[in-house]
Parts: structure tokens; sequence; C-alpha cells
């Protein structure tokens, strides 16, 4: 059998398999002069191989010929930009993620498309490795102990990348009885020859809940398999944590419980709110991130501290920071410099509000965010009040475990029982609390998402939004609440673009997906 290089193949599966014809791949010259079967032929291609698969989760490749020339898809960066500014608790500024922003993207448009390449791309690279390091450990070029970390690791990358595209181009679990509606084809194979090429090219689309299923299952497998306990790879307690995310998604609160107990006494919340972005890769509450370094990292047109802070193209939005849970002394709210430079909370800038949680604007080191403890314990707290027994009281308590560091006096602002006495008020004091505690980490699509149709805190499609543009400075004066002008109008969940649609480029290429598009587009 032929051998196929490893980038090239992936290039093909992300971008559209059926142009890639077996001869026009071994014409071209692979990146690295090495192929699949000598990458995993000794334990330094091996942990080589494994490397890549970070950088094409930390930077992907976007429309680049360079495979680390990306802009932060999925891992790096875009899934904090593509989830704060498809929701309404952030502000773009300027043209950057306008389409994103006003909902008026459609199958070509860059933001979308690479999301799905890239993650798709991210995808393949992970089954390679599952099956590369297989088939070293046969050959017992590695041990199974190691192979096993790596296998492990490449099935969480794979379980979360696949969750998190489901998010954005599939309806939310509860959509039908049993979830049995269209999701994303799950792809479980590494693509290195035609004959892959070919099988996968047919591949449809999984249901719903066949996706979440498999993703569960890696999930599992990851848990069961890893060994590292590096925060910028994936762990045991990473793989545990992100189930605590994906089973609230499902519905199924006994489970949020039952994983995020597992990681009791393993992580402590930073004393301060701020504490996780002061140490982003040394404090206690981190649990996954993404490494970035001065000479790997997604650029000035994708680092977070690029387009959050330095180049201030996105805004917290006066719909949230003037929200009347969010009081005007938590701690939250704080801003501080030293020699000018951002250290607290947030910053201003012409009265508008912008986040200071990513500092660094000359190297672009700040690690991404994908989960951390705070995002367990309110998990916790929500399956505590929605399950069939509803707790309040552990509800209660876990919600003010993350509010009450941000408190300026605990003793007199923290919720009390008598603060939420039905589920309902409950989930939507647990739910105010993740828009504040997770703004600008990419949290709240993931949110809007799960919440359609939801029996106590329902959403319906993407809720208004202040106009693109910079908002003038009297719309940030605390002591109201916001209420307009807006700008962008709701979309109702009904309306096709509440999702968006699979790229033509895919369409093009699979003619299986071809008549599986999203409806409406």
């Amino acid at each position: 059998m032929k051998t196929i290089f490893k980038y090239l193949a992936i290039t093909c599966l992300g971008i559209g398999m059926v142009s890639c014809s077996e001869e026009a791949i071994l014409d071209l010259s692979p990146i690295n002069n090495i192929s699949i079967d000598d990458a995993f032929s000794s334990p330094t291609l091996i942990e080589s191989s494994i490397n890549g698969m970070y950088n094409a989760a930390a930077i992907g490749q976007y429309n680049s010929t360079n495979p680390n020339g990306g802009r932060g898809y999925v891992w790096g960066a875009a899934f904090v930009e593509q989830g704060d500014t498809r929701g309404e608790d952030v502000v773009n500024t300027a043209t950057f993620y306008q389409l994103t922003y006003t909902a008026t993207y459609d199958a070509t448009t860059a933001n979308n498309v690479y999301y799905w390449i890239d993650g798709y791309r991210l995808i393949n690279r992970a089954n390679l490795v599952i099956e590369g390091v297989t088939k070293a450990v046969e050959n017992g070029i590695i041990s199974s102990e190691i192979g096993n970390n790596y296998i492990g690791q490449a099935k969480f990358l794979r379980a979360i990348t696949h969750f998190e595209l489901s998010t954005f181009f599939a309806r939310p679990y509860n959509f039908s009885s049993g979830a049995t509606h269209p999701g994303i084809p799950y792809r479980e194979v590494g693509i290195d020859t035609q004959a892959e090429i070919d099988s996968e090219l047919l591949k449809g689309r999984n249901t719903v809940a066949e996706v979440y299923a498999k993703v569960l299952a890696d999930l599992d497998s990851a848990e069961s398999l890893i060994t590292n306990t590096q925060l910028t790879k994936a762990s045991k307690n990473a793989a545990i944590a992100f189930k605590t995310r994906v089973y609230l998604h499902m519905r199924n609160w006994n489970k949020v419980i039952e994983e995020g107990n597992k990681l009791a006494g393993a992580y402590t919340l930073t004393a301060e709110p701020d504490g996780v972005f002061d140490d982003n890769y040394g404090n206690t509450e981190s649990i996954f991130s993404i490494l970035h370094a001065a000479t790997n990292n997604p650029g000035v047109n994708a680092a977070l501290a690029s387009q959050y802070n330095r180049r201030r193209l996105v805004s917290v939005s006066p719909i949230i920071w003037r929200d009347p849970s969010w009081l005007v002394d938590d701690k939250r709210r704080s801003e501080t410099y030293e020699a000018g430079v951002p250290t607290g909370m947030v910053f201003t800038f012409s009265g508008r509000v912008y986040t200071a949680k990513y500092r660094d604007g000359v190297n672009y080191t700040d690690a991404a965010p994908v989960i951390r403890y705070a995002e367990v314990l309110l998990n916790m707290a929500e399956a505590h009040a929605r399950k069939s027994t509803p707790d309040l009281l552990m509800s209660l308590e876990l919600l003010n475990k993350v509010r009450n560091r941000a408190l300026a006096s605990p003793l007199t602002q923290a919720y009390t029982v008598a603060s939420f006495t039905t589920p309902a008020a409950m989930v939507g004091a647990i739910i105010k609390e993740r828009r504040i505690e997770f703004l600008m980490e990419g949290r709240r699509w993931s949110d809007i998402h799960r919440l359609q149709n939801d029996d106590l805190q329902p959403i319906d499609g993407i809720p208004q939004k202040v106009a693109n543009g910079n908002p003038p400075a009297s719309a940030f004066v605390l002591g109201t609440p916001y209420t307009g002008p807006y700008g962008v109008d709701a979309i109702p969940g009904t309306d096709p673009r509440f999702l968006w649609p699979i790229p033509q480029v895919e369409l093009d290429a699979n003619p299986t997906l071809a008549g599986q598009q999203n409806p409406g587009w």
C-alpha cells in the first residue's frame, strides 16, 4: 500500500476529499518529510506527532498553506471568539467578527467554514495518532502504558472537537425525542490511503444521539487511559470535567453530579476571581487549557490578547455590564493598571469596557481556558436544582462557592436560602452567574444552544444585541439595566440562522452531505 503523508491527508479530509487523488497527493512534498509510517517509528517521532496534534488544536491552518499558519481554530482562540460573538454579552466593535455577530454568514463565510475544516483536520490528526500509536505498541516501539496515555489524549481531543462542532452545526440534544435529529459526521478513521478517502467521502451525518454517545465513549476511554497530569495536555480529570458539560447538554442531571463529584479535592477555586488569569498556567482551578508561547501562537489576527485587549475588537456588552445581578462592587469589575497595562479583570477605553483576562499583548502567551473548576461547580449546581428531587440547598452552596469569592462583602451579599425558593429561580441565578463568571471565555453560545425550549429558563433563538460598532460611553454607566438601543435583532429559534450551514466546500466534495445541509441554507 502506498504511503500518503499525514498533513496532506488531513488537508484532503478538511477541505474536500473528492479533489485529492492518490497520485496528486503522492506528487506533493510532505510538510516535514516524514511519512505516516515513519512518524510512529520511534518514541521521539511519536512524541513529535503528539505535539503536532496539540499544535493543530492550538493554531490550526485556516486558509494558509502553512499547517501552523492558522487563527486558533478550534481550541487556541476561535472557540472563545466565536462562542462569545454568537451571543449577546459582547459587542463586536469592528468588522472582524461582524458576520458571526450579526448572523449574516452563509456556507462560504470564512469563520464558520474554517471552524468545520480545522475542526475535522484536528479530528483526523487525532485518528492518525490513535492508529499510529496502536501499531507502535504492537511493534514494541513504545510500551502499552505510554501508548494508552497518547491514545487517551487523542480520544479526548476527538471527543471535545466533535462536541464543539455539534453545538454550532446541529440542533441541541433536546430538539427531538431521543435526539434522533441530524448531528454531524463522527469521524473515527485516520485518512492516509485513497481507499479511506473514498470511504469517508460517503459518510453522512450521525444523529445527535449517536454523536453524544460516541463523545461520551471517547471521554470514558480517555479517563481510563490517560496518565498525563499537565494542564496543557489532556488529562483524566479533563475528561471527567468535560463529561459534566456533555451531560448538562443531555439533561442527565444525575450524571453531571456523579462526574463532578469525582473531582472533589482535585481542584480548588483561586482565592480571587482574577487568580486564574494572573497565573494562567499555574493556578489551582484550571483543568485544561491550551498552551501558547511567544514562538507558537495564533498571532495578531487571532490571539486572545490581540483581539480582546491590544486591538480591542470585542468589548463587554452593556447588556450584561449593567445587569443588576452583577453587583457594582463585584471584584470581576476590578480595573487596575501597572505602568498603563491592565492588570485587573477589565479596562476601559473611550468609556467602553473590555476584558483584561488576556494580558500578554506582546508575545501572546496567554493560555486559552477550555474548562476550569468553576464551570464544574456551576454545572453541578444547576443539576442539583433540576434533578427529579431538587436539592436547592446544595445548589445554593455550589453557586455561592463561585460567586462569593468575587463579592466585596460575602457575609452581607451572599445568596441565602430565601433568595431562590424554586428550581426555576435557582437555575435562573446560576445561568446569570455563568454569564458573569465566564464572560469573554466563549461559554455563552453553548448555554444559548442548550437552553432552547428549556422547561425552566427557556431561550428562543439568539437574543437581540447591541449594534455592531463602538457603543457610546454612556451605555456603560451603571445604575439601571440596559434597555437599548440595540441594533441586531433577535433571531427566532426556528430561523435557519440559528445554526451555521455546512460549508459549501464540504458539500461540493461529499455527495452524501450535499443532501443533508441544515434546513433553509
